[in-house]
């Protein structure tokens, strides 16, 4: 097991060593793929971690552009990834609630996020999973999602994949552009953003506001009587800031810096006979994100060699105070990462590429009366290979030594394989991936609720491959595809028999089928639908995962019936799941499926000015996703944008 090799860094050296650099890092400075739901992206980097031609990838991903952001005029990332095949989204309430994902079938803790290239989870969070329900889409360039076991190549948490967000980097003459939308239940969305590019420097800086005023989230049958539930508030202000400059020709340094301050004021569950019932008055969550990466980028040998060393930063902190009533005193948890990584691309030959890789990595949980830290190491290897005509594989071999646990072996291999003169695209991957037990699971006790930390977890772990196909028709106007999808967890940590630790006891699998037809009927027209069918098994106990519905589909629409207009129409269906009954306390309780649908319109003024308005749920559902909270119904919000030259 490796010793530690770095000390603690003070927050505040931390933060001038973020101000010492510039740019974000190099291998998420991708061209984005031409607008359009239907159009296939030309380059792909999370998949490979290097930019890579969406065609000779084996593995499924789902790119997510900056054009179809705006198109459907999606505020946060959970809005936008709401239609990706695989993935089933569940936000308790309205905007800020906690928002988890669920990627073919895997907990919520198994995904891997990443905003360029920053593991941006939370050390304090108790099982680690990620909530996506800060993250606003005002800086984004694209979202690439990557699905299946990935720890291979990113490490822990990768079991179920992975969603790396890559930010705007400026380009060309100084720009400003900035817009502001209002609409129901007291919606304000104000973005602000400064761009551009000099002869050696680029930078990026971006602004973005959204608050919700009064978002009903409680259901009548969780109101106690002659009572009325309060709203849910939120206000979420996020900076965003991308600079970097080419030194020489072979030399450059790279910086992203992002800060978020947002304040939750939403209803508990702690009141009267019922503890289910909802509590008259509002609690609150102020929540703090601030993440950095530097680094610097040295090319050799006519670019054959690439050396990227980078360092990246996290500090998360979370305060939440409960309603007087309720005598639960204020908490604050901050979670804090510090992680130094080196790699190294060497182009061997025409169609062969090696990455070698090696990361260091400390986290640390902060609350009031504790101080928890644990370590990890790894290295890594990546070969892209180009063997024979039309035949693509990556491969690649992980070893992780931490602190608490001590080795860990994780590999994938992802072949892919286009068929001539039919231009069909065969497409398999097979790897392993795991997920490291939390700094809460591992050393935080409860003596209060006789639960205590369990120091000899070890990781969860999973095996898993897909296989599937996509073929092009009518010079690629058409294209269908599916992919069947199969894994295998085992390890995973539940609580033991009489409640009072974690233990690796649990076993589950997931299989299933992601299929997909596009139809572009010209420039101004065109189609998309998806279909997921998912089954998650809990094999201890043999029943369904709760919040996994089977069945999944959305159709969507892109039409531009002349330059300056464009509509655009979502109809999402997510189909019935089992759930924790708020209410009774029951799990796996029936919950109903449902259907919402979402238009958007934007028409251009001229090339500076443009007005947009969008209609979301508009046939008005009522639903609860996860059980006990309310989605917002109708709501209609309007704006314009305007842009410099």
């Amino acid at each position: 097991m490796f010793k530690a090799a770095f000390r603690p860094v003070d927050r505040a050296a931390l933060i001038a060593i973020a101000l010492s650099f510039s740019l974000s890092p190099s291998w998420a400075q991708t061209a984005a793929p031409p607008s359009g739901a239907v159009a296939l992206p030309d380059i792909v980097v999370t998949a490979t971690g290097d930019a890579t031609p969406a065609s000779e990838i084996g593995s499924s991903v789902t790119v997510i552009t900056a054009d179809q952001i705006q198109a459907q005029q999606r505020r946060t990332v959970n809005e936008a990834l709401d239609a990706v095949p695989g993935l089933n989204v569940v936000q308790t309430g309205g905007p800020g609630g906690q928002t988890s994902i669920f990627m073919r079938g895997t907990n919520s803790n198994h995904v891997k996020v990443l905003i360029d290239g920053v593991d941006v989870s939370d050390p304090s969070s108790p099982n680690g999973s990620f909530d996506f329900g800060q993250l606003l889409v005002g800086d984004i360039e694209r979202i690439e999602v990557l699905r299946g076991p990935q720890s291979g190549l990113y490490g822990s948490d990768a079991i179920g994949g992975v969603i790396s967000i890559i930010t705007k980097k400026g380009s060309g003459p100084p720009k400003v552009t900035a817009s502001a939308e209002g609409g129901s239940y007291g919606t304000l969305n104000e973005k602000l953003g400064l761009s551009g590019s000099s002869s050696i420097f680029n930078y990026s800086f971006n602004i973005d506001h959204f608050r919700s005023v009064d978002t009903p989230v409680v259901p009548a049958y969780l109101t106690p009587p002659s009572q009325k539930a309060a709203d849910d508030f939120y206000d979420n202000y996020t900076y965003a800031a991308r600079v970097g400059a080419d030194l020489t020709d072979t030399f450059a340094v790279n910086s992203i810096l992002r800060f978020t301050d947002s304040t939750l004021l939403f209803n508990s569950d702690q009141s009267g006979g019922c503890f289910c019932l909802a509590d008259p008055d509002r609690s609150q969550q102020t929540d703090r994100q601030f993440y950095t990466r530097e680094e610097a980028v040295w090319r050799s040998l006519d670019d054959r060699f690439k050396t990227t060393l980078g360092v990246a930063y996290t500090d998360v902190s979370t305060h939440t105070v409960q309603p007087p009533e309720d005598f639960t005193p204020p908490s604050t948890d901050i979670g804090e990462r510090l992680k130094f990584d080196l790699k190294q691309e060497i182009g061997i030959v025409e169609g062969e590429k090696l990455i070698l890789g090696a990361e260091w990595e400390r986290d640390s949980l902060n609350n009031e009366t504790t101080t928890y830290a644990n370590e990890n190491r790894a290295l890594y290897g990546e070969l892209e290979s180009n063997p024979f005509n039309h035949f693509f594989v990556a491969s690649n071999l992980r070893y992780d030594d931490n602190e608490s646990f001590g080795g860990h072996y994780t590999y994938r291999i992802a072949p892919a394989y286009i068929i001539p003169g039919a231009d069909t695209k065969l497409k398999a991957s097979f790897g392993t991936g795991f997920k490291a037990p939390t700094l809460n699971e591992l050393y935080q006790n409860y003596p209060a609720y006789n639960f205590y930390a369990n120091p000899n977890l070890r990781p969860e772990e999973s095996t898993g491959y897909d296989v599937g196909f996509e073929q092009p028709f009518v010079n690629d106007r058409i294209r269908v595809g599916s992919t069947y999808f199969h894994n295998n967890i085992t390890n995973l940590i539940a609580d033991n028999a009489t409640y009072t630790t974690d233990i690796n006891v649990g076993k589950a699998v997931t299989y299933g089928n992601e299929s997909f037809a596009s139809y572009k009927v010209n420039e101004e027209l065109n189609f998309r639908a998806d279909y997921t069918y998912t089954i998650a098994r809990d094999l201890t106990t043999n029943t369904e995962l709760e919040r996994r519905p089977k069945n999944k589909a959305t159709l969507q629409a892109n039409w531009t019936p002349m330059g300056k207009l464009h509509l655009s129409g979502t109809i999402l269906y997510v189909g019935p799941w089992l759930d924790y009954d708020s209410l009774t306390g029951a799990a796996n309780s029936p919950a109903k499926g449902y259907a919402t649908v979402n238009l958007a319109a934007s028409y251009d003024i001229n090339a500076q000015v443009s007005v947009f308005a969008h209609v979301d749920n508009l046939l008005n559902r009522q639903y609860e996703d996860p059980l006990g909270y309310l989605h917002p119904g109708l709501g209609a919000y309007a704006g314009v944008r305007v842009t410099s030259f």
